[in-house]
Formats: structure tokens, C-alpha cells, sequence
């Protein structure tokens, strides 16, 4: 009798899950490098949120059933708490190193066309490019005041390429811990609230398209690849000033 080798969708979903639930168990390895006090604060969390629930469980008279409602809203509680923690504990794994910045605006959603790397000098200060509604924004990492010649430079080769009127935010950009940078943490909601380039208001998404292809034919200024650098890593030959 020949064997039924047909796979049922179960079958299908059991790598899925299990690529999953490795995928969690790495990030949770990770988060706990980062952050030791990691199972105390989920334990803290999900513990709270049960106690909560079972404490309003005896004030209207039903402790069990608010009890067992109450366990899925504890583990709720713990993953949200554990998503921002290993965020957090991501970005203060990279924040030392070169392209960190650029890591963390390729998470940018969609909508948002990010070029890494347009502009740097042999210190591995840089100037990353970001397309976006409001217009074209610039974000540079490393030392501000080496930083505001690349920022220039950019500027203006952005100004030869579409005229008086690009479509180039005022504000520029510099991430870091210091006194007047975005934190990596913080840097993609600085972004995302950016007011207009121009005083029209925001570019309608075909004329964000209209741009990036414009930006595309022209090329990047120098190759750089995407990611952080290693901290001992050389930088690609290029425009290098």
C-alpha cells in the first residue's frame, strides 16, 4: 500500500514555529548578555499585572475567573516588556560602532528609503540619507563639529542635483549620547516627526518615488556596506576625505 506523503498545513507551520521560538530564545540570550536584571523585571511585570487582576477579582466577587483571565495579560505584560528591553539592549550593543545609526533607520517602516554612508572622512564620521514625506533628511554619527563639512558637502551636491527647490528638512540630524544628538533609542521617532521640508506641507508618496528614482539613477556617492562596522574595521575606498 503506497504511503501518504501528503503534508497537511500543520506540518508546514511546525518549522515556522520552531524557527520562531529559536529566533526568541536568541534575542532573550542576547538581552540577558546586556541586561542580567532581564528575568527578574519579566517576573516583576507578569506577577504585578496576575496580582492586579486576582486583587480585582475579590473586589467584584469572582477571584477565580479574573485569576485565570488575568494569566494571558501577565504574559502580555512581560512581552512588551521584554520587546523594549531587547531593543534597547540591540542598540547599546551596537551604539560604539560605525553605521550604528544606519542600523537602526533601516527599521525606519515603510515608506521611508534610507542610504547609508552618503558622505564620510578616515575618522568614520557619517552622513546618512533619508527619504520620507517630509522630504530628504540628513543624519550623521560621529564628532558634530567634523560632521558639519560633511553635512555641507552633502547639501550641496543635493542642491546641483534638484535645484533651489529640494525638498532638503532644515534640521539636521546627529545621533549619540551626547548633549544635543538622538540617541539611537529615540532617533527613528525623531525622524518620523519631522516637520516639512518645504512650506507645502508633506510630499504626497508618488513625489517621495519620484525622488528616490532620481536619487537612484544618480547613484550613491561611495560604497559602504550596510550595518554597523566592526570597531577595528577599515573603511571602503572611496570618496574618504
Amino acid at each position: 500500500m503506497a504511503r501518504d506523503t501528503t503534508k497537511t498545513p500543520a506540518d508546514g507551520d511546525a518549522p515556522k514555529k520552531k524557527g520562531r521560538l529559536k529566533q526568541i530564545r536568541e534575542v532573550y540570550g542576547m538581552t540577558r548578555k546586556e541586561d542580567p536584571k532581564l528575568p527578574l523585571v519579566l517576573a516583576a511585570w507578569a506577577v504585578a499585572a496576575l496580582v492586579v487582576f486576582v486583587a480585582l477579582g475579590f473586589a467584584l466577587g469572582s477571584p477565580l475567573f479574573y485569576g485565570i483571565f488575568g494569566i494571558p495579560v501577565a504574559v502580555l505584560a512581560a512581552m512588551i516588556v521584554f520587546g523594549r528591553r531587547a531593543q534597547r539592549a540591540a542598540y547599546s550593543s551596537i551604539k560604539d560602532q560605525a553605521g550604528a545609526a544606519a542600523s537602526v533607520l533601516d527599521t525606519l517602516r515603510r515608506g521611508w528609503d534610507v542610504t547609508p554612508g552618503v558622505r564620510f572622512n578616515r575618522q568614520q564620521d557619517m552622513i546618512h540619507r533619508v527619504l520620507g514625506r517630509p522630504g530628504i533628511v540628513l543624519v550623521g554619527e560621529g564628532n558634530p563639529n567634523r560632521l558639519k563639512a560633511l553635512f555641507t558637502e552633502e547639501r550641496r551636491h543635493l542642491t546641483r542635483l534638484f535645484g533651489p527647490d529640494v525638498p532638503l528638512v532644515a534640521e539636521d540630524i546627529v545621533a549619540g549620547d551626547e548633549e544635543g544628538m538622538v540617541p539611537l533609542g529615540r532617533l527613528n521617532k525623531k525622524v518620523m516627526r519631522l516637520k516639512p521640508a518645504t512650506g507645502k506641507g508633506y510630499l504626497r508618496p508618488a513625489q517621495v518615488q519620484e525622488y528616490q528614482n532620481r536619487l537612484k539613477a544618480v547613484g550613491p556617492n561611495m560604497p559602504i556596506p550596510k550595518g554597523p562596522m566592526p570597531r577595528n574595521g577599515k573603511m571602503p575606498r572611496g570618496q574618504v576625505r
